[in-house]
């Protein structure tokens, strides 16, 4: 917390279902809209976050404002993205009305995070939300893509949503935004959050994922990587070599590439991580290289 300023005044069950009355706002399910209303639960988020003062906190969906006025306690600036062009009229006079003090730090952006490319002022080194679950994985995944600046993220997702983010090779929920994920850095579950916290009460659990950016240096293309893990994962009942034939070119030459890189073809996508999906797409770069020459 930044003792430079009165703590900011968080919100609680009562004042979150009186700023909802007020602007006619009922929780979209469809949205993925769930309040937090529990004072103690936005601390340990953002406790968590290991937040540095001088950090342009990235946050998505602040809806009514709870996890913001936390954020603006410990970071020297706070970018929230909502779509919701109502709920990012309001929050400014949330922000205004419980951390006065705190106001001069908050930019609201109005868009959506799926396709929002650029913030305005320094670039984000973190990003800490209260993710909706139909949209978490894309949003992380493309906020990382097109904002490198950012070195680390806290989310809150559905439980079910946590384990595919964490999972590893081999492990029966380790899936496409496991191996996506890792190729950008390491990913783990930092706890779970009670449904009791939100508002409407979700009829899913929620868990926590902290997320920590790896090295920037790669010899291939994200997309070369992801059209790889695309592929091995469109049909994984069947074999790298089956389920890579398409992309290849054919069964043969699907072979071929995976022997290069040392992968054996008889593997499911399932059982292999990112670094031999980046060697699979490498030697696959090479064998294109060697032909057009």
């Amino acid at each position: 917390m930044d003792r430079g300023h009165p703590a900011a005044q968080l919100l609680g069950p009562a004042e979150i279902r009186e700023i909802a009355d007020r602007l006619g706002i009922r929780p979209a399910k469809r949205l993925g809209q769930n309040f937090v209303i529990d004072a103690g639960t936005i601390r340990r988020i953002v406790g968590q976050a290991r937040l540095r003062q001088r950090d342009v906190v990235l946050e998505v969906g602040p809806g009514l404002g709870s996890l913001t006025l936390g954020l603006l306690e410990a970071a020297e600036r706070v970018v929230a993205v909502e779509a919701d062009a109502v709920l990012a009229g309001e929050l400014p006079r949330t922000i205004a009305a419980r951390a006065a003090g705190l106001a001069g730090r908050l930019e609201v952006v109005t868009a959506d995070a799926l396709t929002v490319r650029v913030l305005p002022g320094p670039s984000p080194t973190a990003l800490v939300a209260n993710l909706p679950y139909n949209v978490a994985v894309p949003v992380v995944l493309h906020l990382l893509d097109v904002m490198p600046s950012i070195e680390r993220a806290l989310v809150m997702v559905q439980a079910e949503v946590a384990d595919r983010m964490c999972a590893q090779p081999g492990s029966r929920t380790y899936g496409v935004p496991s191996v996506k994920l890792a190729w950008y850095g390491t990913a783990r579950r930092a706890g779970t959050v009670s449904r009791s916290v939100f508002w409407p009460v979700p009829n899913v659990d929620s868990a926590l994922v902290a997320f920590t950016r790896g090295a920037d240096e790669r010899s291939l293309s994200r997309a070369a990587v992801f059209a790889v893990i695309d592929a091995a994962f469109a049909q994984r009942r069947k074999t790298l070599r089956s389920a890579l034939a398409s992309w290849a070119g054919s069964a043969q030459a699907a072979e071929r590439v995976l022997r290069d890189a040392g992968v054996d073809p008889a593997l499911r996508g399932e059982a292999i991580g990112i670094d031999q999906y980046i060697r699979i797409a490498l030697a696959a770069s090479q064998a294109r290289t060697i032909i057009e020459s």
